[in-house]
């Protein structure tokens, strides 16, 4: 390899070295409270000396609950991310105060990072509380809850556990406690039901006090179901379970548990809610000071005592649902109808908040859609969720509400009834979200690229919420398993995400085990038919979900958590292959929505469902292999590698041609191959490339790919040089493209790929969600391929260097902040000349390929080097109506021309030239346009033959 040429970089002004971000647990928000008797520890040094390494960190505990005196343990080598505890197991409320210093490899100490972490209930044992449900009341119905006490003195703690079948808000003597939405979230509930830990001292007083909480039953009581069969998928009352505890100065402990005593009422304002549905509050009915000692309004009789289980509570261990951003209204107008309609020139996923006056009794409501239609409200996308909100006035003044226990999927919002005319200014977006942290920018030279990556943000945003979802709007909302496997990549990439899908695996797991090892292809389970099957790439979520964490975020402690989940699905495939190593049998989802396949039957594209089951069997035996190898479980790892080596002899005498042709002809079809690492061999993956690219290029670079197949191609193609291709397919603007619906108007992704049609109507077939992470997928590649910007060992400990310059681009640039710290890569194109530009974060180092094959390894710090580049484009003979579609197609401006000239000459055989046409090598222009009209055919021949003269 040539040497590059390095541009020295301006060192920043030195910065001494010190821990930063110190963590106890996988959460990210600040909050104090462990996960666990032994939470993993992480840090980060903080530092500008290059090419700085951590050669040993002390970690320190002191333990003020019980003798007080430190505890230290010396750790030699370079490993802050997700470090084993090393002490003692934590119980519960214990309070520790941990400590990291660290040394570099120059002998220089950082200065040490502290935190305080406490322990929660960790035990069943720990509960004297006992849940309780509203009285007299069917079991979805909303209401409030509450407990009269005294407290002799102000205690020196008061710790709130509290948590939920259904949803819950908690107020103390009138102060809401925390800022989480929808608490405590949707989890397997039958076996995991999760804790939320507050320090509620500071709301206590001596005397009279109150506790009071809002219920409902949120995700617990919803029906789910399709074609209008939705049932309940948990029985019994939304139920509630709080435990507070007094600690006063002289030791003693005060508890004040639900059980008996409790009072609930289902007369107050909050008169229904749904996660569908919506919800309808009635203000006329509310008594402001309900959660205080003074609350008079009457309706209120004992509280149900209920029997959830201790054994399935445990402490929260992600960040929870948060109110994340608001958004104000771009315009206001008034539809074809006459209603009144808000654009908040965002699709987002939350709810409305909303400041009004009017007369006691009158009631406004919310109606919620993502896209308008004909300029009313598309509603029938949504089904039977009616995303309806209805807030009832009190009349005395200006009031504001929001609704509790609900979120929408929307853009739009039409206001029935609205006292007066309706001021912007009076409503806003309060966007919802899993409080998950952004890391992961990416920009380019082009905006319509950079507006494709903040979709996808947007949609990751929406849709990580409690749990990953497919949509959130319609009657739906589910964790499909095979939505999250296939953009697990670009979501760790995007967000620190590691705790919120830890927290998802556990219930992956649980479920799985419910179900004999299968994986549901939706978690939690919320439907017993049609979901419990063994579905390849969805199921493959056990095992593709975990080793993609331990890639990004080093997150050893998960992959040996979820190792035993990750081999009962490998198991549970092996047991649906024949005697050699096929998946053959079984229904099947295939290439999910791949385009070519007919619109009502989404999993009949071109790849045979069955090569991708066995595609993914082999994904999944591998995967096992590594796992067991990194585990040091050495038994199985040789087994497991074993029989993904079996897999993959029968996969490539089955479905591969030794002349790099493959049985089932389709690009999802090349792409597994290639990225799966089904065909090692230099040769062959060449010749599987060189097919992939004229399969891309007879398509007319349009996407040919579905769920499984879109994260894949633009890896397929690049790894086996054919980056023209890669960038004609990346930046086509004609549906179906990853950039079509951004032309639109889209600023989420698409379940489908021509979900709004160019003429403005929405696609007129099921499944047309406007908001759909699954196609974004490709933003991973955006960041580690374009902008070159990839862990080269899990966590980015080493970091790969290796940018792709696209013609049609002119820079490209990935920001990212990954567990070492602010890592960096991008390019800058000017004439030949390539400016590479990366930074590498202090305990960490990188290795660099540049566009011109040259290559580098460097330490933390800022570097530059430079490189030459000239595009690869394809040599095209322009020959009238006798030219080769293949020459058509990758010549842009011929093309072009074409259409233009069909458009004015002969608009039928222009739709039908946009819309089926394959531009395959040896057919001709001629051929294309057989029994086209004359006069059409010579203007044709005229204009390609004046295109030549001009060139």
């Amino acid at each position: 390899m040539p040497e590059p040429a390095v541009t020295p970089a301006v060192p920043p002004a030195e910065v001494p070295p010190a821990v930063t971000d110190l963590r106890a647990g996988r959460r990210r928000d600040g909050a104090p409270w462990a996960d666990s008797a032994t939470p993993v520890l992480s840090w980060r040094t903080a530092t500008t000396a290059p090419g700085w390494d951590q050669a040993s960190a002390t970690l320190t505990v002191t333990r003020p609950d019980r003798d007080g005196a430190p505890e230290s343990v010396e750790l030699s080598g370079p490993d802050c991310v997700c470090v084993p505890w090393p002490f003692a197991p934590l119980r519960s409320r214990e309070r520790v105060l941990l400590e990291v210093a660290t040394t570099g490899t120059d002998g220089v100490p950082a200065a040490p990072a502290r935190v305080e972490v406490e322990a929660p209930l960790l035990d069943g044992a720990d509960w004297s509380a006992r849940s309780i449900s509203l009285p007299a009341a069917a079991d979805d119905t909303p209401g409030q809850l509450r407990t009269h006490l005294t407290v002799e003195e102000v205690p020196v703690r008061a710790r709130l556990y509290v948590t939920a079948l259904g949803s819950y808000e908690v107020e103390v003597n009138g102060v809401r406690v925390g800022d989480e939405v929808l608490a405590p979230g949707w989890t397997s509930y039958r076996d995991r039901v999760l804790v939320q830990t507050h320090d509620v001292t500071g709301l206590l007083r001596p005397g009279a006090n109150t506790v009071g909480a809002w219920l409902a039953g949120a995700w617990f009581t919803e029906r789910y179901g399709f074609f209008g069969r939705a049932t309940r998928a948990y029985e019994g009352p939304a139920a509630f379970l709080a435990q507070l505890e007094l600690t006063y100065a002289d030791g003693r402990r005060q508890v004040v548990a639900t059980g008996p005593g409790w009072e609930g009422s289902t007369a107050g304002p909050l008169r229904s809610s749904g996660i569908y549905a919506g919800e309808e509050f009635d203000a006329t009915r509310h008594d402001p000071a309900w959660s205080t000692p003074s609350g008079r309004a009457g309706g209120w009789a004992p509280a149900v005592v209920t029997d959830l289980d201790p054994a399935v509570l445990s402490p929260a261990a992600a960040e929870p649902v948060r109110r994340v951003q608001e958004v104000a209204p771009v315009a206001v107008t008034s539809s074809p109808s006459g209603a009144t309609v808000v654009d908040f020139g965002q699709n987002l996923v939350g709810r409305v908040r909303i400041r009004v006056r009017g007369p006691r009794g009158h009631t406004v409501t919310l109606r919620h859609a993502e896209v308008l239609e004909d300029g009313e409200l598309a509603i029938r996308q949504l089904r039977y969720a009616w995303s309806v909100d209805r807030y009832t006035l009190a009349g005395d003044g200006e009031e504001t509400w929001e609704p509790r226990f609900t979120f929408h999927g929307f853009r739009y919002v039409q206001v029935d009834d609205w006292p007066g005319a309706l001021d912007p200014a009076d409503v806003t977006a309060v966007v919802c979200s899993s409080d998950t942290r952004r890391t992961g920018r990416f920009t380019s030279s082009s905006p319509l690229l950079d507006r494709l990556h903040e979709n996808v943000v947007w949609s990751t945003r929406g849709n990580f919420l409690s749990l990953p979802t497919d949509c959130p709007q319609r009657d739906e909302r589910l964790g499909w398993t095979g939505d999250l496997q296939v953009f697990a990549g670009a979501a760790a990439t995007l967000v620190d995400c590691d705790a919120f899908l830890a927290s998802w695996l556990a219930d992956l797991a649980l479920e799985q085990r419910r179900n004999g090892g299968v994986v549901p292809i939706i978690v939690p389970t919320a439907m017993a038919e049609d979901t419990d099957g063994v579905v390849a790439a969805w199921g493959d979520a056990a095992t593709v979900v975990p080793w993609t964490l331990y890639e990004r975020f080093g997150d050893r402690d998960l992959l040996a958590r979820q190792y035993p989940s990750m081999r009962s699905w490998a198991d549970v495939e092996l047991a649906q292959a024949d005697d050699d190593g096929l998946w053959t049998r079984g229904y099947q989802l295939g290439d999910w929505l791949d385009p070519r396949a007919p619109a009502d039957r989404p999993r009949e594209g071109r790849t045979h469902p069955s090569l991708v089951a066995s595609a993914y069997l082999f994904r999944s035996l591998d995967l096992v292999a590594r796992t067991a190898a990194v585990l040091g479980r050495d038994e199985d790892a040789r087994r497991y590698a074993g029989l993904a080596e079996r897999t993959r002899t029968a996969f490539l005498g089955t479905y591969v041609t030794p002349r790099g042709r493959m049985v089932s002809e389709g690009p999802t079809t090349y792409a597994l191959a290639l990225v799966f690492g089904l065909a090692p061999d230099p040769d062959l993956r060449a010749a599987l490339g060189r097919r992939l690219a004229e399969i891309v290029r007879e398509d007319g670079y349009r996407i040919g790919t579905g769920f499984v197949g879109t994260p894949l191609v633009m890896d397929a193609l690049c790894a086996t040089g054919q980056t023209s291709a890669a960038g004609r397919l990346l930046q086509q603007t004609e549906s179906p493209s990853w950039l079509y619906p951004v032309t639109v108007g889209a600023t989420t992704v698409w379940e489908r790929w021509d979900a709004l049609l160019p003429d403005g109507t929405v696609n007129p077939h099921e499944m047309t969600s406007f908001n759909h992470y699954a196609f974004g997928a490709v933003v991973d590649w955006l960041h580690r391929g374009l902008a070159g910007l990839a862990p080269a060992e899990p966590g980015y400990r080493r970091i790969a260097v290796a940018p792709t310059v696209l013609d049609g681009l002119t820079a490209a640039r990935s920001e990212l902040l990954t567990p070492y710290g602010p890592a960096a890569a991008g390019w800058v194109l000017d004439g030949d000349e390539v400016t590479v530009r990366a930074v590498v974060p202090p305990g960490t180092t990188a290795d660099v390929v540049l566009p011109d094959g040259s290559t580098d390894s460097v330490g933390s710090g800022e570097h530059v080097w430079t490189s030459r580049w000239s595009p690869p484009r394809p040599r095209t003979v322009l020959a009238g109506l006798d030219t080769d579609l293949a020459h058509l197609v990758d010549d842009p401006a011929a093309l072009a021309r074409v259409r233009e000239v069909l458009a004015v000459h002969d608009p039928g055989r222009a739709r039908a030239f946009d819309g089926g046409l394959r531009y395959e090598a040896g057919s001709t222009l001629r051929t294309a346009l057989l029994f086209a009209d004359p006069a059409a055919l010579a203007a044709v021949e005229e204009a390609l033959t004046g295109l030549t003269a001009r060139r």
